[in-house]
Order: structure tokens, then sequence, then C-alpha cells
């Protein structure tokens, strides 16, 4: 009988030949291994061609190459300070000499005889040529065709080919294994049995065979996290019960009709989607994309609108006090003056023909003891509508009568725990509906798995009115930027003699000795010096480290327009908007990744002003220049995540990990995106049909083995 997963997983790798308890510790401590199935899915990290590989007599110097050489001999000496050991090498069509620095145990490790792989830059010294420091990896004597280099562990002596050794023994004695993948599936992606898989991803007999079963198994890890979120989606609909929001009343449609201008066709229709999911009898969880200035505060009213027209409350919640009260300076504008039926309890809440004023408040950790109070009894007694707060809406303290709609501004700021709090807030049993909305744009692979549970709404217009920005890379050396950054200070002078506004930001708050970055109170100093570049201006600071009301009372004046120019950190990314604002200088900005510059620019460009921003720095990096030359190029934040996909690479899917590395241990949703489409499909297809895998029990319990239960809560409840 075939083997599936699930049984490898139960046999521990002390059942192979030579690897006993001493072993296995090792193998743990090293990599996390204890089963066969841990074994096997313990994959190479390149392949050795040797039906192609290079010859020593066929390198060239100032290139990178990859040798397989036998060691004929090898000795240590130290010089000063310095352990120097030298090597010579072959592999039969001439000889090489490597030299290691301070690598002492290079000298136990490369006894004569030993045969290596070998990976770096050959150079050449007094006469002959040489690799200084290359990468080593042990093979053993092995003779085959393509050659499977596994990560090794000089700590716990785990070399590349004794690991290779087990897992061919691993293998071999498994036998077939049980592919629970549906045969039509295999059919229509081309992807090859799950045996002949893991046989050509150790041991295959041409690199082409190794790319085909590369492919397989990537389509396997990304269809496991693509199941276990749409089950979690099929299984809320289900089984968790929502509130079924009255959605013929007029009040969302009297909200859009007194805003002044025409929703975009893409606000339009996010907000169709919302009213469709709230008038469903199961909880709605919706992620609204929407780039920065698309227009996400209009569709989140009119969710949080259809709660309250039906006799409920809306909830928002953002992660910075400075965004809270952004946010409730703006829905309080949009609903100034706006009235509500009044309902008579008696009748079962059936609405009356007076009105009243709808109740929206703000709580954050600066609502003072008697106001929070205050607060607390009117959204328990019902009586007020809608609240804009932080964290403190999470509070226990915290009660609502009947929590129908709650919004969660730049959830990525927030933990797991924080969520599902404020999910957890209604007070009669049922589910509130949870749109969760970000400025942050969201590669479409990365949102389809990280948020795969998740209906996702994109706004991908902005509205009429806003102005296109224009981007500019200022290359500074590394002495002294005033030169290059003169033309910078000159158009701000500019603006602000025209009536306009302007933002700086810089990485720091203070100096720092470690990094050659500006903070922000130096620059602040240094521009309102006397003589100074801004000196004249009225110039104000802004940092986190600042008392709530400091903030916002600076915050305050820059609004009102009593402040010329606004030096500040990154506190002023996302939520704050001042249309007078035209300019945008941000210091160090290859210190940013393209995330955050993308969405400090979106501070300007909110009025009618044509508007500018300055990129200042050296891009001294290769990733510090793509970044920077990323933003030049484009304003489109949905292109600039693609980008920013490509230069950063995907972290870990299941939260806070061993930093650096990617839970995915073949796939990628960087270089893999159409497996990462295909897999979502699958696993639409497979749940629609049945939605708890009854009829796949072996994939079910993969989804289980592979992902982990503590993995599989992370995903599911973020």
């Amino acid at each position: 009988m075939a083997r599936s997963l699930h049984q490898l997983a139960k046999l521990p790798v002390t059942r192979l030949e030579g690897l006993g308890p001493k072993r296995a510790v090792a193998l743990s401590d090293a990599f996390g291994i204890s089963s066969i199935l841990d074994l096997v899915t313990h994959y190479p990290r390149r392949y050795v061609d040797r039906t192609n590989e290079a010859r020593i007599r066929d390198l060239q110097l100032g290139e990178e190459a990859m040798v397989l050489v036998s060691v004929r001999r090898i000795n240590a000496r130290r010089t000063g300070r310095r352990v120097l050991v030298m090597a010579d090498v072959t592999d039969g069509s001439g000889s090489l000499q490597v030299t290691f620095f301070n690598q002492a145990w290079r000298e136990r490790q490369l006894t004569p005889g030993t045969n290596c792989v070998l990976f770096g830059k050959v150079d050449a010294f007094r006469g002959h040529m040489q690799m200084t420091n290359p990468v080593v990896d042990l093979i053993g004597d092995r003779t085959g065709k393509i050659v499977a280099i596994y990560p090794q562990s000089e700590k716990e002596r785990i070399t590349s080919w004794e690991t290779s050794r087990w897992i061919e023994e691993a293998l071999r004695r498994a036998g077939d294994l049980a592919d629970p993948v549906p045969a039509d599936v295999r059919a229509r992606f081309k992807l090859v049995d799950r045996s002949t898989a893991f046989r050509d991803i150790h041991t295959p007999e041409t690199m082409a065979a190794s790319q085909q079963a590369r492919r397989r198994l990537v389509f396997d890890e990304l269809l496991r996290v693509q199941l276990a979120l749409v089950m979690r989606k099929a299984e809320l609909e289900r089984t968790v019960p929502g509130i079924r929001h009255d959605t013929s009343g007029a009040l969302v449609q009297r909200f859009q009709e007194r805003l002044g201008f025409a929703l975009t066709g893409a606000q339009a229709a996010a907000i169709d989607r919302i009213v469709a999911d709230l008038g469903a009898p199961h909880p709605m969880h919706r992620l609204l994309q929407g780039d920065v200035g698309s227009g996400k505060t209009v569709v989140a009213v009119s969710a949080l609108l259809t709660a309250v027209q039906g006799g409920h409350q809306g909830a928002l919640m953002a992660p910075t006090e400075v965004l809270a009260e952004q946010h409730f300076a703006g829905i309080s504008a949009l609903l100034d003056g706006f009235t509500v039926p009044l309902a008579d309890e008696s009748a079962g809440a059936l609405p009356l023909f007076e009105d009243r004023p709808l109740g929206v408040a703000l709580l954050t950790n600066r609502t003072t003891a008697a106001e929070r109070r205050k607060l607390l009894a009117a959204l328990e007694s019902g009586s007020l509508d809608l609240v804009v707060g932080t964290h403190a809406l999470i509070q226990e303290t915290v009660r609502f009568k009947s929590l129908g709609v709650a919004v969660i501004d730049e959830q990525h700021r927030f933990g797991v725990e924080q969520r599902a709090a404020l999910k957890s807030k209604s007070a009669d049993g049922a589910a509130p509906d949870v749109l969760v909305m970000t400025a942050t744009p969201i590669p479409r692979t990365a949102a389809m798995t990280v948020y795969g549970d998740l209906d996702v709404s994109v706004l991908d217009e902005l509205p009429p009115g806003r102005t296109a920005i224009t981007t500019h890379w200022v290359q500074t050396d590394s002495g002294d930027p005033t030169e290059a950054e003169a033309s910078v200070w000159a158009h701000v002078r500019a603006d602000v003699a025209a009536g306009r506004q302007a933002y700086v930001v810089c990485p720091l708050i203070e100096e720092s000795e470690k990094l050659e970055v500006r903070s922000a109170e130096e620059t602040f100093e240094r521009l309102t010096a006397s003589g100074g570049e801004l000196d004249g201006l009225h110039v104000e600071l802004l940092h986190g480290r600042m008392a709530s009301a400091d903030k916002e009372a600076v915050m305050g004046r820059f609004r009102m327009g009593k402040t010329d120019v606004l030096v500040a950190t990154t506190v002023i990314e996302v939520g704050v908007d001042v249309p007078n604002a035209s300019i945008m200088v941000i210091l160090d900005a290859d210190r940013f990744g393209i995330a955050q510059l993308h969405q400090l620019r979106g501070r300007v460009g909110r009025g009618t002003a044509v508007s500018t921003c300055y990129l200042v720095g050296a891009g001294t990096t290769d990733g510090g220049a793509a970044r920077l030359e990323a933003l030049v190029a484009s304003t489109d934040g949905f292109e600039l995540a693609e980008v920013d996909l490509d230069l950063r690479g995907e972290g870990t899917l299941m939260g806070e990990r061993q930093k650096g590395r990617n839970d995915l241990k073949l796939a990628s949703i960087r270089r893999d995106r159409q497996w990462v489409e295909r897999a979502r499909e699958v696993a639409i297809e497979l749940v629609d049909v049945d939605p708890v895998l009854d009829g796949y029990p072996d994939l079910r319990d993969e989804v289980d083995i592979l992902l982990g239960s503590e993995d599989h809560d992370f995903l599911l409840k973020s």
C-alpha cells in the first residue's frame, strides 16, 4: 500500500541505518528534522550537474564558478593574529589553490582525499589560480550525473553527502507514496505524480526532471495553505451566525447623495459587494485595498451606516492616535448634521417619524475619565451609533449593545489577538461583519496567500480632484549633501511663499552614531538656524516620543495652515490629510522601504496644487537605488507592491518565526505567482464540492500535519 505523508510524519529518523540517537539530536538541533517526513522535505539548495560542470582548466579570472574537486594537501599557519589555511585541490583537468582566512577548522574538514564542491570567485596569486573563502559543500564520493547539494552544519558535523545518503535510504524504504491530488488536476497542470516528484527533487537524472519535481512540490505546498484558508471561509459561512443587515434603508443612499462628488467606479463596485455581504446571514470578512487617496473612508462609512440603519452600531479601529483622530475628524465632517430615524423600543425598534442626530465619538487613551464613562454608557445603551478609536476599543470595559460592523484600518499594524478581540465584541451572540482596510497595496498573489480567507475589494481609481505627484531622486554623495539639496529648499521656500506647505521626513528622532542618517531633531535645528535653509519660515517638529497632546497640537496648527513646514519622522506616514501641503522631502530616502516611501509621498497631492516629492539619498546599495528608481518611475501603488516583492522577497506567513525564514520550503509567492493562483483555483473547486474534504482524507491530514496546529490557528485568526 502506498504510504501517505501522514505515515511518514510518524516515523522517527532513527529508523534509518546509521542514524542513531546522537545523530538524530544533531539533525534536530541543526535543521529541526525529527521525522522521515521532515527529512524528505529537506530539499537541496542547489545541484551540481556533472554532465555540464565547470572544469578547473576552463576557469576565467574574475568570474564566479562552481567546481567539484578532490583535496590533495592542506596546511594551516598563523600570521600575526590571523590563521591562514591553504589547500591544493584538483579535478583532473588542473589544480587550484584555495585560501581560507580565520577558519582554522577547515584543516580538519578538508583532509586529503576529501571530495567537495567549491563555489567562489577565481583570482590569481603568484601565478596560480585561487579562490579565497569559497563556499564549501562536502559531497562524498558521488558519481551520479547530478549531485544534490544540501544545507550543512559545521557545528553539528552534518554534511551534504550524509544528508543525501539518509534521504535516499528514506525514499527507498518508503516505496510508493500516496497521491491525494486528484488525477484530473495533475493532468490539467501537467504535474508529475508525488513519488516521481520526491525522487526527482533529490536524485534527478536531468535538470529538467528536477524542475518538474519542484513544480509539483511547489503546487502541493501552496495548495495546503489555500485549502486551510478556503475551508476556514466555508466554515465561517456554514457555522458562525451573523447579522442579516437591512440593506434596503435610505441612510447609505442619503449619505452618498450629500457627498458633493460622484463615487469612482471602484468605490461603487466595492460598496455594492459590501452591501451584498452585509445582507447575507453569515459574517462578512472582506479586505479593502486602496492606494493612497483612493477613497477608502467613504466606502467604510457606507458600511458603518448600513449597520446603523438596521439598529446596530459601528466601530472603526486605527493603530495610532494620530490616525484615529484623523479618521474621527474626517468622518465627523462627512456626517455633520446627519440624522437617523428615532426607534420606538416598545414597538420592537421600529423607526418613528422623528429623527435624531447620528452619534459619533472618539475613544483613545487621551479620552478623559469623565468623557470615557459617558461614552461607554452610550455604547452599552445603544444611543451612540459609531465609535472611532485605537486599541482602547478592545478593552474589557468597552461593551456594545449591538456591534454590527467593525472596520479595522491598517490592519497589519495590529496583532492577531487585537483584531480577534474587536471581532468578539458583539453582545447579542452574532458575530459582527468585519471590513479590514489597508492603504499599503498588497501584491495579488500575496493577498491570496496571506489574506486568502478574506474576500478582496480593490480601489484602483483615484477620485476626481487628486493631482499627480512628480517624484525626483536627488542623489547625494557621502560628503556634504547641502549643495545637491539647494534646489529642493528653494522649491520649498517658493511654495511656502505661494501660500502652500511642506513636509520634511527623517528616519530617526535623535542622532545616532551607528547610522549615518540625519535625525529629525538635528535636521530641524539645522534648517531653522540663523542662515539655515528654512530660516524665517514657521517650522515645527513632530515625532513619536512627544506627548499625545503635543503631537495633536502640532498637527492641528499644520492642518490650519499656521505652520509652513513640518519636520517629522514616519509618524505622519498614514492618515494625515492636509490638502494645502504640496511638497514632500524625504531625507536619507534610500533607508526606507518602497511601501513606506509610497505612503509618505501620498501625504501630498491631496489638493488642487501641483505636488512634488523629493527623495534625497545616496542610493549607494543596489537595493536602495532600485527602490528610489521605482518610486520615480511609478505612482501606482499596486505596481510598486509587485516591484517591492521582487526586490525584498516574502517573509513568513505564520507570524513571528526564525528571522529570515520562509514557512514555504520550496514555494515562493514571488517566483511562483502563477502557481499561487492555480492552487487557489483548485482549493475553491474542491471545497465548493466537499467543504470538509471528507472525500480527500489524505489531503485534509496534510493540511493539519504540514501547517501544524499553531500555524493553522494563526493563519485563521488573522
